[in-house]
């Protein structure tokens, strides 16, 4: 079922939660995909008005048409530039690319291969009335690229979003890392390095794994694991409540 508001409005995070649901269950998941299709740029604006509500939608959104694209079609992975960058989901009266959401909405218009460190000179409309205000790093944790050592998926809310996603970064880093205490090196994801400058630089890597107590100390040293691009679909994760 669809939530409607006493204006007969859908829902459209409900929606994004009962997409990514029906897929974890195996049921249809043609009218979601539907109602997200006949959205309008309006329509997302005027509902999505805090980053809490943007980054609920857009993750489950991006994890969900991840598990679409590829249950259908697996080969498409064998070209990931093309699989990420071709133009593939429609929604709010435009047809999105899974780089779309991630870089220019999630990430506030960062240019994908720039370590986070650049903006795009140059950004649709839509893209600048969709976007969030400010870059939460921890949606790293939480996009599902269809990879085996991608973060799993979950489903997110606006209302705990902030609880989700501390829950998911801790329960990823312990997975994700190793910490030797006598060398004081650390081992952790990849994404540390790929997007530091979302996360203040490698020292502020450093300091997030201090902090979420991944390691006891902030290590001197950050290497990174190998990123395995094996595909991994139906990686789901319940969050306690």
């Amino acid at each position: 079922m669809f939530a409607v508001s006493s204006q007969n409005k859908v829902d459209y995070n409900q929606v994004s939660q009962n997409l990514l649901q029906s897929i974890i269950d195996g049921k249809s998941v043609e009218n979601q995909i539907d109602i997200l299709a006949k959205s309008s740029l309006s329509d997302l604006e005027n509902q999505l008005k805090t980053d809490s509500q943007k980054i609920a939608f857009w993750v489950n959104v991006y994890n969900a048409f991840i598990q679409i694209s590829l249950s259908e079609n697996p080969e498409l992975y064998k070209d990931k530039g093309k699989f990420f960058g071709e133009e593939r989901i429609k929604i709010a009266g435009e047809t999105l690319s899974f780089d779309d959401i991630e870089h220019g909405i999630i990430r506030k218009s960062r240019i994908k291969i720039s370590l986070g460190y650049l903006r795009k000179w140059f950004v649709p409309k839509w893209e600048r009335k969709l976007r969030v205000k400010k870059i939460d790093w921890r949606i790293h944790f939480a996009l599902n690229c269809g990879a085996k050592s991608c973060p799993p998926v979950a489903i997110y809310t606006p209302e705990n979003l902030d609880k989700e996603f501390n829950f998911m970064t801790t329960a990823y880093l312990k997975e994700q890392t190793s910490y030797n205490s006598e060398t004081k090196i650390a081992n952790s994801v990849a994404l540390f390095s790929w997007f530091r400058g979302d996360f203040g630089g490698i020292c502020g890597a450093k300091k997030i794994l201090k902090k979420y107590k991944i390691t006891s100390e902030k290590t001197k040293k950050l290497d990174f694991n190998t990123y395995d691009w094996t595909i991994l679909l139906g990686n789901f994760r319940t969050i306690p409540e």
